[in-house]
């Protein structure tokens, strides 16, 4: 029997996949890159943006030639998506060929409703709280070195324009004895790069009755661990990052100078709309001190243009902002409605055309700083994993940045090396192997 799973979204969706591959793979399924070879094929879906919805919808609506074609095809639909208030039951009105859909708090449960299929039929559910802790299957990994490991779930933070909160259900964190067990037994397995996930690692530990159990800690005994490794986390919250962060991810090699901070917008008055809950001027301040404890940090962040209201003074607080800070990338998004939020009840939404015409003038500023911030690095070493993508070899900096290598050297896959930087086109950064390294 053979599975096909197809992912939209976020890197938390990415890695409830691996979980969900892992259920499959209990039960004696093998993966298949091909979906019209699959005996079942898995929806792990989004409903971040309306565009990753609309995508998910054409593609499920598009297994339905397949299901009569092999009318044993097993069909799963789950996650984000169909946790949305109403949206399972028109999943199931619309998709009657789709044969399991869960939400995002019962996911693990995936494996024993796959049990119970034949017996109960169309299975459709959706419930209100989580199930488990999460913790249950054993992940299929598929991020080459990289090991994903969720530190919480869900969200405390109700921006005004995401729906994480009402599908992801509020906050709650994993112990850190399992989180440095998990990340210890991906250590040993080879794994050379740990991403911890959150919807904001920042307020990692809030919900434990233990002072001693904060996110700075985590890293901090993350960081001793033995091996030879690095650890990276997303995502952070501008209004919960610190002093003690900061100097947690200067306290080991060990853990990644790399630091994505989604600022939003540079408007404060936006800010407040938004219910970010810091200003703009609060967020300079963090990134001048994150650059004064870690000074070749790498900085990234999420920019959203077109919030309601969002006036041209508005947009050029953003522009401003952008030009002061110097990311290294940005992740620029044009602001879509999501019904059940609170932006998509506002007055004053923006036209489609200014949205567009404001989001062309800030791609066109980021390639600008980028390509600039690109030729600072030409002629500095960094520490980096060095892999083999493609046929080529590739690396990743300590503190973020992808690098292209000279080198022909498929034996470093999977090495930390001292990598010089002897170039760059635009923002894509040219290097090669240090000569002691080799």
């Amino acid at each position: 029997m053979r599975y096909h799973i197809v992912t939209y979204g976020c890197q938390m969706n990415l890695h409830e996949s691996e979980k969900a591959a892992g259920m499959l793979e209990d039960r004696g399924y093998v993966p298949t890159d091909r979906i019209d070879e699959a005996d079942l094929i898995l929806f792990n879906t989004c409903c971040i943006r309306e565009g990753a919805e609309n995508r998910a919808l054409g593609n499920i609506g598009a297994v339905k030639k397949l299901k009569a074609k092999n009318p044993n095809l097993i069909t799963v639909v789950l996650g984000c998506m169909p946790q949305q208030p109403g949206k399972a039951e028109i999943l199931r009105k619309k998709f009657p060929f789709v044969d399991i859909v869960l939400g995002t708090h019962n996911v693990v449960t995936l494996g024993e409703k796959l049990d119970a299929l034949q017996e109960r039929g169309r299975i459709c559910e959706i419930i209100e709280e989580d199930a488990s802790d999460m913790d249950a299957p054993a992940a299929v990994r598929t991020s080459g070195l990289n090991a994903w490991i969720n530190i919480s779930y869900g969200c405390n933070n109700f921006c005004t324009y995401c729906i994480v909160p009402y599908v992801r259900g509020r906050e709650h964190s994993r112990a850190p004895e399992a989180v440095i067990e998990e990340a210890r037994r991906a250590i040993e397995a080879g794994y050379r790069e740990i991403t911890l996930l959150g919807q904001n690692v920042n307020s990692y530990g809030n919900d434990i009755r233990d002072d001693s159990v904060t996110f700075p800690a985590l890293l901090r005994s993350l960081g001793s661990l033995s091996g030879e490794f690095r650890i990276k986390y997303m995502t952070s919250h501008p209004k919960d990052f610190n002093r003690d962060v900061a100097e947690a991810m200067n306290s080991s090699e060990k853990i990644a100078k790399v630091l994505h901070l989604p600022v939003q917008s540079g408007s404060t008055r936006i800010l407040k709309e938004m219910n970010r809950k810091y200003t703009a001027e609060e967020y300079l301040k963090k990134t001048e001190l994150v650059r004064r404890i870690i000074p070749d940090v790498g900085l990234t962040t999420d920019v959203m243009i077109g919030f309601p209201g969002e006036t041209d003074d508005d947009f050029d607080a953003t522009m401003s902002l952008v030009e002061r800070v110097r990311f290294d990338n940005m992740f620029m998004f044009v602001y879509s409605r999501r019904s059940g939020t609170v932006a998509d009840r506002m007055p004053d939404q923006v036209p489609e055309d200014v949205k567009n015409r404001r989001i062309r003038a800030l791609v066109e500023a980021h390639r600008r700083i980028s390509a600039e911030v690109a030729s600072e690095c030409v002629g500095k070493t960094y520490r980096a994993l060095v892999e083999t993508r493609d046929g080529k070899t590739v690396a990743t900096t300590d503190c973020g940045r992808f690098v292209t290598l000279k080198d022909d050297a498929p034996s470093m896959h999977g090495r930390f090396a001292k990598v010089e930087i002897i170039g760059h086109r635009a923002s894509k950064l040219i290097g090669r192997i240090a000569a002691d390294e080799t």
